[in-house]
């Protein structure tokens, strides 16, 4: 008997079709009761629901995705009560029949689909060679997704090649299916880690590994992620995550170390932010015992500082002649034993008061030298303790370690910086004595736990999380903190101040690079940023130098004057009078869980919708820590600024129609910030440059953005954090190449006339029929009218066919033959470029299904 036989007594294709209509009315409540009654009369439910999958996949053509979830779901719920449809009670024979046909439809179905199947099927219990046979069936039909995460559902990871599943995925950039692959897995997860080493060696070429997979195409973006740099981010990070031994990646290990001291050159011989000595700890303890590294910082000391210097290094390390820049040689030769000593940076003692012109450029430490004490014994910290922990006090703190440039182990802190009104503790977390003592640890963590004392910090949760990492014992016996203010939080409801409330104290930006972080607060505060020169400094070194000490009891004393200046007058810069009431991220996110989850959507905008007082727009509604919280929003409303990473998500939401200004490939980010600022934009940008943007603008005006998603997913992302109301209205309402909002609406005619007198098509044939004939667009589809500007026919010279924007209608762009099947032209006013309503309207709106809103009037016409 065949499958469909076994679900007689209901009409397939009927109910196919009935169902396919329910769904696409959003009649969701009747389709749950329709399907139920369908699966009881079935007398065997089991073959009827796979033949339904498969016939509401042949109905939608492939748009099926979610209803095909729906019917699975709805299934499962309709199980619990009709236990007996259940494989249990098949013959062998049966049971296989219906496994095998479940296996097809994974072949090329949503990957949501894969757990419902497993389990209604029980899938897991086919025979293994049957499992790999079908996951090499999918493997080369190119299916690499689905084969490696059923390989993952049904546990064969130890019988597959692990190269030949996870290589593909990661050339198509998916690396977190990857890393899910070989979870569970050491001998898996080591061998993953040493094949992205191998991507790292000097002679490995990507042509070769794309010539296995003739017919995978890679993306621009997807070819930027096999790069060197990215890859040896990615080892890194396994390599912690996976605690592989760093030992076994050396490639990426000596690409990272190279990569720091080219950064260490240029911080110290090009930018000049770092001083010479500063350079040399770390450089000595990056190259140490490796030939190559030490090479290359004889090169590099060639092109950026002098052949002496380079003949110095050369001959410390013993260099042979033969792997030596020339000229390096001849200057060892000619130079005396005593000359090609390397000796630290010589000098008068440095004093305690910096120079003039850093006084004048830089924030200062109001204290002498006298009352800074460095502590390193457990008479020092009892001494210490005595005086932070006082009742009603309020303390600045931070804390230091060296910079791990190339290494892989989390870094210990060195040094832990207490201030108070009018001296400032310097724990030494490097002194053995008092580094682990209990005394140390029980001191810390009183202060942290002590609500009657105001502790200050700038995004303390880094600090504290290399503290937990050095003294276990506060991961074992949990702390509770209290009378903590982290006023990196202050600093970003004072961001959202400083982007446009006029009412709040204005903030000058200085020139040269752009502060950030807690130098940037300090300048906008106190109005000179914080010199960080010594902040890369090797903090493990003993003694610690002068400017170290300085710069150590700067950061963490001038917590007190941001905060002292802010408490007195903190309506100037629009921050509630009691800091302490700003929520922390925690807390905001607490808050919102506690929120009633029985409002939905729909009921949240009906809300926004009766607040008339509410305000409505972008800039009212941004709220801190890029949680915005503000009513609903069309697309035109949201304004936005897209960097030159993400051009295509700009044009997917220009699509959508939201107003979105774009980057060139050749515009420096600031570009970015600046049209953030003067035309009230959100800047949306990916990687790097999002910390030094948001330092740019307010709090709020900056959202990052997983440059590894798709465009498409990005869109939705936005659209979904901005609470944006998109509608079939919305779709092409806007042009995706100007981004203006205003069409021409041009009939056949009209159109036809135009190019004939350009001469871009000869004739035109009565085509009345041909265009009845040729279905151009599917009339049950949903009608095309865009929530645009419409230009007057007036607006375009008959003569020139420009408009007043000087934009010449783009003729040339309309294939003469699409004349007799399109009845009307929208031509864009900003820059003539012609569009026609076609399959790429559907198109959008199923891909933007889950977040589109369809009035039931549209709905009908659908």
């Amino acid at each position: 008997m065949s499958l469909e036989g076994q679900s007689k007594g209901v009409d397939l294709p009927a109910l196919q079709e009935h169902l396919c209509g329910l769904w696409s009315r959003k009649e969701q409540e009747e389709l749950r009761q329709v399907l139920a009654s369908s699966l009881s009369k079935m007398q065997e439910p089991l073959a009827g629901l796979l033949d339904v999958l498969e016939g509401c996949l042949t109905v939608q053509k492939g748009k099926s995705t979610i209803l095909n979830q729906f019917i699975l779901t709805e299934f499962m719920r309709w199980r619990t009560n009709n236990p007996q449809a259940s494989l249990n009670g098949l013959r062998e024979e049966g049971r296989l029949r219906l496994q095998q046909k479940a296996l097809g439809l994974l072949t090329d179905s949503h990957p949501r689909y894969m757990d419902p199947l497993l389990e209604i099927y029980q899938l897991s219990s086919l025979k293994r060679p049957v499992l790999l046979e079908h996951v090499d069936f999918l493997h080369d039909c190119c299916c690499f997704k689905e084969a490696l995460i059923f390989g993952v559902k049904v546990e064969l990871q130890k019988d597959l090649d692990m190269e030949k599943m996870c290589v593909p995925l990661i050339l198509l950039d998916k690396l977190s299916l990857v890393e899910l692959y070989v979870r569970d897995h050491p001998d898996l997860q080591q061998r993953l880690v040493k094949l992205l080493d191998s991507w790292c060696e000097p002679n490995f070429n990507i042509q070769t590994l794309l010539s296995r997979y003739p017919n995978m195409v890679l993306s621009k973006h997807q070819r930027d992620q096999i790069q060197p740099k990215l890859l040896i981010k990615h080892v890194f990070r396994l390599m912690e995550k996976f605690c592989i031994d760093p030992g076994l990646c050396s490639n990426s290990v000596y690409k990272r170390k190279l990569y720091s001291l080219r950064f260490l050159m240029y911080k110290t011989f090009g930018e000049k932010s770092m001083s010479e000595e500063n350079w040399r700890d770390h450089v000595q303890a990056m190259i140490e015992g490796n030939t190559e590294l030490q090479v290359q910082l004889v090169q590099l000391l060639v092109k950026h500082c002098s052949l002496k210097t380079a003949a110095q290094w050369a001959a410390h390390y013993n260099l042979p002649r033969n792997r030596l820049p020339l000229g390096v040689w001849d200057k060892i030769q000619s130079l005396s034993p005593k000359q090609l000593e390397i000796h630290a940076v010589s000098g008068p003692p440095e004093s305690w008061t910096p120079l003039q012109s850093d006084q004048q450029k830089y924030y200062q430490l109001p204290l002498p030298r006298e009352n800074v004490y460095f502590v390193e014994t457990l008479d020092e910290v009892e001494q210490c303790r005595e005086t932070v922990l006082k009742p009603g006090g309020v303390v600045g703190m931070d804390m230091e370690w060296r910079a791990g440039f190339g290494t892989v182990s989390s870094q210990h802190v060195a040094l832990i910086q207490l201030a108070v009104q009018d001296r400032v503790f310097l724990l030494d977390l490097c002194a053995h004595a008092i580094s682990h003592h209990s005394s140390t640890v029980n001191f810390i963590r009183a202060l942290l736990s002590d609500k009657n004392i105001l502790k200050l910090g700038y995004g303390m949760s880094g600090d504290l999380r290399s503290l937990v990492s050095m003294w276990p014992e506060l991961r074992e016996e949990p702390m509770k903190m209290e009378g903590v203010l982290d006023l990196l939080h202050v600093h970003q409801k004072l961001q959202r101040c400083w982007s446009g409330n006029k009412r709040c104290r204005s903030v000058e930006v200085s020139e040269g690079p752009a502060e950030k972080g807690l130098s940037l607060l300090v300048q906008q505060v106190l109005g000179k940023p914080l010199n960080k020169t010594e902040q890369l400094s090797n903090w493990e070194r003993r003694p610690l130098r002068t400017s170290q000490l300085r710069y150590a009891a700067t950061d963490a004393y001038c917590l007190l004057d941001v905060y002292l200046v802010l408490s007195r007058d903190s309506k100037a810069f629009g921050l509630p009078e009691d800091l302490r009431s700003i929520p922390s991220v925690q807390q905001a996110k607490s808050r919102e869980e506690k929120k009633p989850k029985e409002k939905n959507k729909q009921s949240k905008r009906r809300e926004a919708r009766q607040k008339v007082n509410e305000p409505h727009s972008l800039d009212d509604c941004i709220k801190v820590n890029s949680k915005y919280e503000g009513p609903t929003i069309t697309p035109p409303e949201l304004r936005v600024v897209c960097d030159n990473m993400l051009q295509d998500l700009g044009r997917f939401l220009r699509c959508l129609g939201v107003d979105v200004k774009m980057l060139e490939d050749s515009d420096d980010h600031k570009v970015a910030a600046e049209l953030a600022r003067a035309e009230g934009r959100v800047i949306l940008t990916a990687g790097q440059p999002y910390q030094t943007l948001r330092s740019q603008v307010g709090e709020g005006r900056c959202l990052t953005l997983d440059c590894s998603e798709k465009a498409r997913d990005q869109a939705v992302h936005v659209l979904r954090h901005f609470h944006v109301h998109l509608t079939p209205a919305d779709i092409f309402s806007r042009c995706q190449a100007c981004n203006c909002n205003e069409y021409l609406k041009l009939s056949r005619e009209d159109m036809t006339r135009m190019m004939r007198e350009r001469d871009i098509v000869s004739k035109w044939d009565d085509c009345e029929s041909q265009a009845e004939s040729n279905s151009w667009r599917p009339p049950e589809g949903p009608e095309f009218t865009p929530h645009c500007r419409w230009a007057p026919r007036t607006a375009l010279d008959p003569q020139t066919f420009k408009f007043p924007s000087g934009a010449e209608v783009q003729l040339e762009t309309v294939p003469p033959g699409l004349l007799c099947q399109i009845p009307v032209y929208f031509i864009c006013t900003g820059c003539g470029k012609v569009f026609w309503e076609g399959t790429h309207y559907d198109r959008v709106l199923s891909q933007f299904q889950e977040v589109l809103h369809v009035s039931e009037d549209a709905a009908t016409k659908a």
